[in-house]
């Protein structure tokens, strides 16, 4: 997806070329993509497929925060991820080794993107709805946009500040929505604010990942990444793991488990990938509608979370932020889309 010679404006499309929370990025369209194909019609319906699983996995991800500890789960994930993705860890043939700057680079975006995304993700969804959790998430373009303006001094468009005023207001919204018990409300807060701060983590992944060598296939980024988060993750989660009773867990907990896992650093990747091979980035951008949309089915058909007016109002807010910035025109030139 990003390209280490890139301009800073191809960072709000770029926020699009990887879903808000996984971890690989994605190279746009190696192959020229062609309207009206057949092959168009399937990558829409692989790119709506990852969406909708990065919000599956997101709302699921609740009822497993409330049977392991933060720290236990997120190490756990990395794991079963790390065992999964072992044909992507070794360099291929012919690769050059990572250079000190890469093995820098790929350290500080699993600090940002894995470690401290998973804590604040997984504490803030403990605390607050699958429904809110997704529409906060669905802000990450819009964070992207301000955070390219503050760090790489790109200009804020119109539809970019328009998004960026949905994004707020639909945030806003979430913290008039009743959360049950007046005694929850600062507990709900507090796991809204968390949710904001994941996203903050994820924007700044997106920026630094703009510089990595496109020298490294997306897949073996993702499996680097994921070691170092287990490596950060490692003196936390097996000091709770080792007051943790496994008894506890039943065999639908480490179903769900193994799918959140597995969801969030393979299936969601390779499905992203594939329909990014026939659909150009800002168009692909539109999908992450899908990803409020999925959270917010699971957690009021799943779950069994409150769905109200506000939420409603919420969730369109973020989904109209989203398809404004997705769908601004940002021709890329043929050069670096073939270096892309």
């Amino acid at each position: 997806m990003p390209q280490r010679n890139a301009a800073p404006h191809r960072a709000q499309r770029d926020a699009f070329e990887t879903p808000s929370t996984m971890r690989p990025f994605l190279h746009a369209c190696d192959n020229p993509c062609m309207s009206g194909s057949p092959s168009r019609a399937l990558a829409y319906l692989l790119l709506l497929a990852s969406m909708s699983l990065v919000g599956v996995y997101v709302a699921l991800s609740k009822p497993l925060v409330a049977a392991i500890p933060v720290f236990a789960l997120a190490f756990l994930r990395f794991g079963i991820a790390a065992f999964a993705m072992i044909p992507w860890t070794r360099r291929a043939a012919g690769e050059a080794p990572l250079s000190p700057r890469e093995r820098r680079q790929l350290f500080t975006m699993s600090f940002f993107g894995n470690f401290l995304f998973s804590i604040c993700m997984l504490t803030g969804v403990s605390l607050t709805t699958a429904t809110a959790a997704g529409v906060i998430l669905a802000t990450l373009p819009a964070v992207v946009a301000v955070l390219s303006r503050i760090v790489l001094g790109e200009r804020l468009t119109r539809r970019a500040l328009a998004a960026v005023a949905l994004a707020v207001g639909g945030v806003a919204l979430l913290q008039f929505a009743k959360a049950g018990a007046d005694a929850a409300r600062p507990a709900t807060l507090l796991g809204n604010l968390l949710l904001f701060g994941a996203v903050l983590c994820e924007a700044t992944y997106v920026i630094l990942a703009k510089r990595l060598s496109a020298t490294r296939t997306p897949l073996r980024v993702s499996a680097l990444i994921n070691l170092w988060g287990l490596a950060l993750i490692a003196p936390f989660g097996l000091w709770q793991l080792a007051r943790f009773d496994f008894g506890a867990l039943g065999a639908g907990h480490w179903a769900l488990l193994v799918f959140y896992s597995l969801a969030a650093s393979l299936f969601a990747v390779w499905l992203w990938m594939a329909g990014m091979k026939h659909v150009p980035a800002n168009q692909a951008g539109v999908f992450t509608v899908a990803l409020p949309i999925a959270a917010t089915l699971v957690g009021v058909g799943l779950l069994g979370e409150t769905f109200t007016a506000l939420h409603a109002a919420a969730l369109a807010l973020a989904a109209s932020g989203i398809v404004l910035i997705a769908s601004a025109r940002q021709p890329v030139p043929v050069a670096e889309r073939a270096a892309g």
